[in-house]
């Protein structure tokens, strides 16, 4: 069982920039692959970024060149920088921790709102 708290969520203008972190805590295994999902109102969730410990990042087409994910291995905690953020980046963002095999584990999610 993984544990997933975020915090960093808020209201911020179009332009600005927010960065969200997410720490796990629990039964972490070594290789595993940890990310941030988003969802807006009345759409499926959606992936935004994912890393694995290796650095492999992945972003969503629409967050490319504007959102940056890293992670502190030691400190078992992937961020999320979001600069030039719009009005469609408005969702509540989720942590997420995968590991192949095994039931992914979610953070509660943290609101994001970018207003223009």
């Amino acid at each position: 069982q993984v544990q997933l708290v975020e915090s960093g969520g808020g209201l911020v203008q179009a332009g600005g920039s927010l960065r969200l972190s997410c720490a796990a805590s629990g039964s972490i295994f070594s290789i595993n692959l940890m990310g941030w999902y988003r969802q807006a109102p009345g759409k499926k969730r959606e992936l935004v970024a994912n890393i694995n410990r290796g650095g492999s990042t992945n972003y969503a087409d629409s967050v490319k060149g504007r959102f940056t994910i890293s992670r502190d291995n030691a400190k078992n905690t992937v961020y999320l920088q979001m600069n030039s953020l719009k009005p469609e980046d408005t969702a509540v963002y989720y942590c997420n921790y995968h590991r192949l095999g095994y039931d992914d584990s979610w953070g509660q999610g943290t609101q994001v709102t970018v207003s223009s």
